[in-house]
């Protein structure tokens, strides 16, 4: 892929949040799958270990072992980006007259996504909490990574520029009026508006004291008991997570990570755009989490708040349920034939020293007695000479 590097934002360059990237085909769909620009091995957008600075992710990718490069959204940086999906002619260059306006709205480093039906923006602001996907329009601000060509759209700046103010109208356009459930955005905006300010581990006190904290120590633990799959009970702590950080993708993921429950998979790239399965597990979460909890001044009107708001169960309808199902099975077929080549492999390993014992216990016999086995052989037939002999003179049958 051709790419121009001179044109990429010195924003983001300055930073070591870079990894390359590879289309491959999984499950019939080409997947930008990250990877680490150090080592050749697979990235994460969730692991700053698998990242580097730009000049060597660059490098990497003009080796031919990578198609590109991305740029990671982190909770330490000031950007947003905003993907723009199907809005442009690839062959014309024309976009969708309302994406844009939107991007024209926006007015900031823009470029054509790899793909050419597609624009990134970018933009330095603050993501408004809620879901951040709705149909064309998807925006990021953590555990996420752009895919940056440096193919900016003319007559649009070449920095990246704060919209803080457009950012939160497009929201609210794009996202929250779209939103399913006959909800409008102004209810949920406010039951949204109390972010909690608690602490890991003051979160996890709370939690487990609880009325539902038995439900919260078994998920904690790892336990799916009650639960068609893995995956269904990952659902039901992250929605859980979600009702305690507000929604917070960023603590939500944290946490996981340190329950009973992770495993690889949650980094594991699932879908074409390069969402990993926990990066979609947090994003249902949030959207079927309706109410979170108000941490209060006082610690009285926090347990009242407590006590009167739950998380509400997920609904997981029939599709969803044969999905899990499915996903449950593949599962265990994975893990079966995982399990076969490991016990092949072992038992392999174990012929192979015993056949190199037996090899080497020959050859240390061979070298103490070169001449063993000869006068093994001359003595056996002498014995046997011998006794033949024995038995005609004493006329005893052989026994």
């Amino acid at each position: 892929m051709t790419m121009n590097e001179e044109s990429i934002p010195e924003q983001l360059r300055e930073r070591d949040q870079w990894l390359c990237w590879r289309s491959e085909d999984r499950d019939g769909k080409p997947t930008k799958v990250p990877i680490n620009p150090r080592t050749g091995s697979f990235a994460s957008s969730t692991d700053d270990t698998t990242w580097s600075d730009f000049d060597s992710a660059f490098a990497y990718s003009q080796s031919g072992t990578a198609d590109g490069i991305g740029f990671v959204f982190t909770a330490s940086d000031p950007f947003v980006g905003i993907d723009l999906d199907d809005c442009r002619d690839p062959e014309t260059g024309h976009p969708d007259p309302e994406m844009k306006s939107l991007v024209k709205r926006l007015d900031s480093y823009t470029e054509v996504s790899p793909s050419g039906t597609g624009y990134h923006v970018l933009i330095e602001g603050s993501l408004p909490s809620g879901r951040n996907r709705r149909g064309q329009v998807e925006l990021y601000d953590h555990a996420r990574y752009f895919t940056v060509t440096g193919d900016r759209v003319p007559g649009l700046p070449s920095k990246i520029n704060r919209r803080q103010t457009e950012l939160e109208e497009i929201h609210r356009e794009c996202i929250e009026q779209n939103s399913s459930g006959g909800e409008n955005s102004e209810m949920k905006t406010e039951r949204r508006s109390s972010r909690p300010t608690l602490s890991d581990e003051k979160l996890l006190e709370k939690a487990r004291t609880a009325s539902n904290s038995e439900k919260f120590e078994r998920l904690w633990n790892g336990s799916t008991v009650g639960y068609e799959s893995h995956s269904e009970a990952d659902m039901a702590l992250c929605c859980l997570l979600a009702f305690w950080t507000g929604g917070n993708q960023n603590q939500m993921d944290r946490l996981f990570r340190r329950s009973g429950l992770v495993r690889p998979k949650w980094d594991a790239v699932r879908y074409g755009d390069g969402t990993t399965y926990g990066e979609r597990t947090l994003e249902r979460a949030v959207e079927h989490t309706t109410e979170y909890y108000e941490a209060g001044d006082k610690e009285g009107a926090t347990e009242k708040s407590r006590s009167r708001i739950a998380p509400k169960p997920v609904r997981v309808s029939e599709n969803d349920r044969e999905m899990y199902y499915l996903a449950r099975k593949n599962e265990i077929l994975e893990k079966q034939v995982r399990n076969f080549e490991e016990t092949l492999k072992e038992k392999n390993q174990r012929i192979s020293k015993l056949e190199k014992a037996i090899e080497e216990n020959r050859q240390a016999k061979k070298a103490e007695s070169p001449g063993a086995e000869i006068d093994q052989s001359n003595a056996t037939q002498s014995n046997s000479l011998w006794e033949r002999l024995r038995r005609v003179v004493t006329g005893k049958p052989r026994r």
